[in-house]
């Protein structure tokens, strides 16, 4: 434990920067989760399910939880196999 008063304010505020970023991640996995299984079996609302998907990376990517060359992979291979599953 830190005895500076600076640094015992950035264990504080690491810590809910990182349950922050924890929360962020989490909710993107479920979310890209379900536009894999959408794609995957064809569904109705699978078009929607992918651009909720994609919203949620760029989210993501704002926050400075991804990275922005990540997030850019991301969606473009979502894209790719959305697109594919079209054709």
């Amino acid at each position: 434990m830190p005895n500076i008063k600076s640094q015992k304010d950035r264990v504080v505020q690491s810590k809910k920067e990182a349950l922050h970023n924890k929360a962020i991640k989490s909710n993107l996995k479920t979310v890209v989760k379900k536009a894999d299984a959408a794609i995957a079996a064809n569904a109705a609302d699978k078009d929607a399910v992918v651009v909720a998907a994609i919203s949620a990376i760029d989210k993501a990517k704002s926050k400075g939880v991804l990275h922005k060359n990540t997030a850019s992979r991301k969606i473009s291979r979502m894209a790719k196999r959305a697109n594919k599953a079209n054709a």
